[in-house]
């Protein structure tokens, strides 16, 4: 059969770059003529025949991949012609596909660095603990338990390490009296010479009126009260100060609204506050000859009287300490503390009734209080001034608080007025390596005239 001339130069072609066929004369041949396709062959060029390659390796090469396999010569087993084997042809390069797996030397180095952070954090505790001797791991911070006995009665677990916060606290407020509640307080402002009926009414008013208010601004407010109540009170001729307390039942009654309201206008919510105070004393006269009721029903059953104010005004007017007045201060700190997890004075109430000991029912609010007013503020703690700080007692602490500056001074002098202003730094280490600042400023007006 003739074939043209181009379907037997295909032919060739196609016999010299296959790499499954038999090396033949006719392929080697082919395979030289491949060249003459070239673009611009112009006959001159002479193509020399590689060298062919009789030997074979019996290990194939490694694979990196499955599909390296099927490029591999296939097996030397081939039919025998004229009993001699056939020897495969194998090709000069064999073309690999190999898979990069992905680096991990960036997870490993992120391991090391996490490591080495560690490794600078327990020498940093360890350099911590040997400097102020506290113990290099946090201390336990387990919260109080409640579970129910088979009577059905109420057993609660302390939290742990609170005889410990306890006593530092309650020895850092001691040798501290500097919160406006050590002087301010409600129960430090009964007149000292009414009697005891009366000082008992002075110290419910007070706690009346404390209700979303600072302690000094209450004090203030009780001071017009003992003195300005009644204009026809008697005084001390020499002094002109007031020899007994205006703060009365009767004088409560006897006296105008807007004059009440205008004395103790600076606390809170006093509109309220001034007809509960009126509803209060009519209710005392009628029902309790001008005293205040000894019991906590009693007390909460006045206007204006919650469960808060009825337990310290029990405690403080009555002596007699039947439950713990948990006001914000003491709901937030015992929280931060993790003694509890509660989300209202009244539960934190009932669980600090359940486990603390009841010869400190009666401190407790006083102390924790005024730890509020001075160092564990409620924005901005001063942790670097608490007496936790460091001992990996305190759920809640800023840690890295350090004190920069105690106070600075300057006066200025605008429209007339001398202003002095006392402002205080502080910088907090974050865990992160970043360094947060914080400022107090206080601003203290005078007139000029007073000055001089």
């Amino acid at each position: 059969m003739r074939t043209s001339k181009l379907s037997r130069d295909t032919g060739r072609i196609f016999n010299a770059i296959t790499t499954n066929t038999r090396s033949t004369r006719s392929s080697r041949t082919a395979g030289k003529s491949i060249a003459t396709f070239a673009l611009g062959y112009d006959g001159t060029v002479e193509v020399k025949e590689e060298e062919q390659l009789t030997t074979l390796d019996s290990t194939p090469p490694p694979a990196s991949d499955i599909e390296d396999v099927g490029s591999l010569p296939r097996s030397s087993k081939k039919r025998k012609r004229n009993g001699v084997a056939a020897s495969p042809a194998i090709p000069k390069t064999i073309i690999k596909t190999e898979r990069k797996t992905p680096s991990r030397t960036p997870r490993r180095k992120a391991v090391k660095h996490e490591e080495h952070e560690d490794d600078v954090a327990a020498s940093e505790d360890e350099d911590f603990a040997e400097e102020t001797g506290s113990p290099s791991k946090s201390l336990p911070k387990l919260p109080a338990k409640r579970s129910t006995s088979p009577g059905g009665t109420l057993r609660y677990k302390p939290p742990s390490n609170w005889d410990t916060i306890y006593d530092l606290i309650r020895d850092f407020r001691a040798a501290n009296p500097i919160a406006p509640v050590d002087t301010m307080g409600c129960e430090d402002l009964y007149h000292q010479a009414s009697p005891s009926h009366e000082q008992r009414y002075h110290t419910l008013t007070a706690l009346m009126l404390s209700s979303q208010t600072k302690d000094t601004v209450t004090a203030a407010a009780m001071q017009r009260l003992h003195t300005e109540l009644a204009p026809d009170a008697p005084t001390d001729p020499t002094t002109g100060k007031v020899l007994t307390s205006c703060l009365t039942v009767a004088n409560i009654l006897k006296a105008d609204p807007v004059h009440l309201d205008s004395l103790i206008g600076k606390v809170g919510f006093h509109n309220t506050k001034t007809k509960h105070i009126k509803q209060v004393a009519q209710i005392l006269q009628s029902q309790y000859k001008n005293d205040i009721p000894d019991t906590i029903e009693g007390l909460v059953s006045l206007p204006g009287v919650g469960p808060k104010m009825a337990y310290l005004c029990m405690s403080a007017a009555w002596k007699q300490d039947v439950g713990i007045g948990v006001d914000v201060h003491v709901h937030r700190i015992t929280n931060l503390w993790g003694w509890h997890t509660t989300k209202t004075p009244e539960q934190t109430r009932e669980w600090l009734e359940g486990w603390l000991p009841h010869d400190k029912w009666h401190e407790i609010n006083k102390m924790l209080v005024g730890l509020g007013q001075t160092v564990c503020l409620p924005i901005g703690r001063r942790c670097g001034e608490c007496p936790l700080a460091g001992r990996r007692l305190c759920k809640g602490e800023v840690k890295g608080w350090v004190k920069k500056e105690e106070k600075k001074r300057k006066r200025v002098k605008k429209e007339g007025v001398d202003v002095e202003v006392e402002k205080e730094e502080a910088e907090i280490k974050l865990d992160g390596g970043g360094v947060l600042h914080e400022e107090k400023v206080e601003v203290k007006q005078e007139s000029v005239e007073d000055l001089r």
